[in-house]
C-alpha cells in the first residue's frame, strides 16, 4: 500500500526524489525569508514582541506553538500566552535562545551574528534541541534534515536492522511534545524507507522478518500520528498494514497492538465494534508477553468496553492491566514501543473509563493521581487528559472546578498541531455551557474558547 503524501499537513515539506520513497525532510522550525520580510514581523523582532513573532510564525509559515515551545525552551502555555498579546520576553538569554531556535538573524533583534550565521554549515536544523527543555532526545538527533541515507546496492544485514530500530525508538519520543500535525510526515516517510528495503534490497531470512517486524512497528507509529492529526482515514490504512506485517513477520505482539490501535479509533463512533476488537487484542496473551505489552493491551480493551458501557468488563480488563504492571518481569527490557506504559498512564486511563461511566467518585482521585507531576510541556497530553477530569467534575456537581480544569487545558492545548485535545475541550465546554451558562466561571470559560 502506498500512503498518500500530498494531503498531509503543512508542517514541514518534504522532496520526493525518481523513486518512491522521501529523501529529506525539513522541519519548518527556521522562518521563511518571505515571513522575516514583512513588515510586522520585523518591527515586533525589533521591539522584542515575540507574541506577535510566534503569531506570525505560525500563520506564515505553519509552524504550531507546540514545535515553538519545545525548541525555545517555553512552556507551551505561555507560547500561546504571548501570542495573545499578554506578557513580554525580557531576558537576553531567552531572546538569544528564540533567535537561535527560530533561526533569526541576531541584527533583527539586536544581537552579535548568531554562531549559525558565521557558520559554513547552513542546514535549517537549529543547534539547540526539542526535547532538551524537557530532559529527553536532542532534535538535531531526531529530525534530521534528511533521512537515513538508503542501502543500495548491498545486502542489509542484522547491523541496519538495529540501527532502523534504534532511530525509530528515538523518533518515537517526539510524541511526547509534538502533535501529529508536527510527525506525520516524518513517521510516513520512515515508514516508507523501510518498505522500499523489503522491496529492492536483499537480506536473510532472519533479517527480513526483523524488517517486516519495523515495518509494523513504523505503521503503528505513522498511523497515530495520522489519528493525532486528524487523518482517520490513513490511520486506519497504516494500523491495518501493520497487522498484516506483524503476522508475515511473526511478531503477534505486534500484530495484537495493531488491533488494539483500530478498536482505540474505533470506539467514538463504533464502540460495541471496537470492544470485539479489543478482545480479539487479548487473545492467546500469556505470561510470556512483556509486561508492559500486557499492561497497554488491557488497559485499551478497558477503555473500548467504558465507552461501549460495560462497567463489570471495564473493571476487570484494568484490573488485569494493574497486575500486570506489577508482575516480577516488569524489571526486565522491554519493547520500546510499550515502554511509556507505568502506574500513571494506568491512573489515567482507568480515570478516563470511569469518566466514561459516569462514576467520578472513582475517576477524580485517579485523574488527579496521574496528572501530578505530569509535565506542561507534554501539553497535547496534559491537555487532552484534563478535559475528563473536568468532564468528571461537571458529572459530580463541581462546575466551578469543571470549568477551571477546562480553562487550563484550552491553555495547554493552544497551538498544539493535535486535533484531539480541541474536540475534548469542544465537547466539554459545549456541555457546561448548556447547562451551566448563568455561572460566571463558565462564562469565562466560553469566552476564552472562543
Amino acid at each position: 500500500m502506498g500512503i498518500p503524501i500530498g494531503g498531509m499537513t503543512r508542517q514541514g515539506r518534504a522532496r520526493q526524489d525518481s523513486g518512491d520513497h522521501m529523501t529529506v525532510i525539513k522541519p519548518p522550525t527556521a522562518l521563511p525569508p518571505a515571513a522575516l520580510d514583512l513588515p510586522e514581523m520585523r518591527q515586533a523582532l525589533g521591539e522584542h514582541d515575540f507574541g506577535t513573532v510566534f503569531r506570525l510564525a505560525r500563520q506564515e509559515a505553519g509552524i504550531s506553538y507546540s514545535k515553538i515551545a519545545a525548541e525555545c525552551g517555553i512552556k507551551p502555555e505561555r507560547v500561546g500566552t504571548l501570542a495573545r498579546g499578554r506578557g513580554r520576553v525580557g531576558t537576553y538569554e531567552k531572546i538569544a535562545a528564540i533567535a537561535d531556535a527560530l533561526r533569526i538573524p541576531g541584527h533583527l533583534v539586536g544581537l552579535a551574528p548568531r554562531p549559525w550565521e558565521t557558520s559554513s554549515d547552513q542546514s535549517p536544523v537549529p543547534r539547540r534541541t526539542v526535547l532538551q527543555a524537557v530532559g529527553a532526545v536532542g532534535l538535531a538527533g531526531a529530525i534530521p534534515e534528511r533521512l537515513a541515507p538508503p542501502v543500495t546496492c548491498r545486502r542489509v544485514g542484522a547491523d541496519t536492522v538495529t540501527r532502523l530500530r534504534e532511530r525509530t525508538a528515538r523518533l518515537r519520543r517526539l510524541d511526547d511534545v509534538l502533535g501529529g500535525g508536527d510527525t506525520y510526515r516524518l513517521y510516513v516517510a520512515e515508514f516508507q524507507e523501510t518498505k522500499r528495503l523489503l522491496r529492492t534490497e536483499t537480506y536473510g531470512e532472519a533479517v527480513g522478518r526483523d524488517l517486516l517486524a519495523l515495518l509494523a512497528e513504523q505503521a503503528q507509529q505513522a498511523g497515530w500520528a495520522a489519528f493525532d492529526g486528524g487523518h482517520e482515514r490513513e490511520a486506519t490504512s497504516l494500523y491495518r498494514e501493520s497487522r498484516s506485517a506483524a503476522e508475515e513477520a511473526g511478531a503477534q505482539d505486534l500484530a495484537r497492538n495493531a488491533l488494539a490501535f483500530l478498536a482505540y479509533q474505533t470506539a467514538g463512533a463504533d464502540p460495541r465494534a471496537a470492544a470485539t476488537i479489543a478482545a480479539r487484542s487479548c487473545e492467546a496473551i500469556t505470561l510470556q508477553t512483556p509486561a508492559t505489552v500486557r499492561a497497554l493491551l488491557w488497559e485499551r480493551r478497558a477503555w473500548a468496553c467504558a465507552v461501549a458501557g460495560e462497567a463489570t468488563a471495564t473493571d476487570h480488563a484494568l484490573g488485569v492491566a494493574r497486575t500486570a504492571l506489577d508482575a516480577d518481569d516488569i524489571a526486565e527490557p522491554q519493547p520500546h514501543w510499550s515502554a511509556w506504559v507505568d502506574q500513571a498512564e494506568l491512573d489515567i486511563m482507568a480515570g478516563r473509563c470511569w469518566t466514561e461511566l459516569r462514576r467520578p467518585l472513582r475517576a477524580v482521585p485517579l485523574l488527579i493521581r496521574g496528572l501530578t507531576g505530569f509535565a506542561d510541556a507534554h501539553a497535547r497530553d496534559k491537555a487532552l487528559y484534563s478535559t475528563w477530569l473536568a468532564e468528571a467534575y461537571t458529572t459530580a456537581g463541581e462546575v466551578e472546578e469543571a470549568a477551571t480544569v477546562t480553562r487550563r487545558a484550552v491553555e495547554l492545548a493552544d497551538g498544539v498541531a493535535s486535533i484531539r485535545p480541541r474536540r475534548r475541550i469542544q465537547q466539554v465546554v459545549s456541555t457546561l455551557a448548556a447547562a451551566h451558562s448563568s455561572v460566571p466561571a463558565v462564562t469565562e470559560l466560553v469566552e476564552q474558547a472562543g
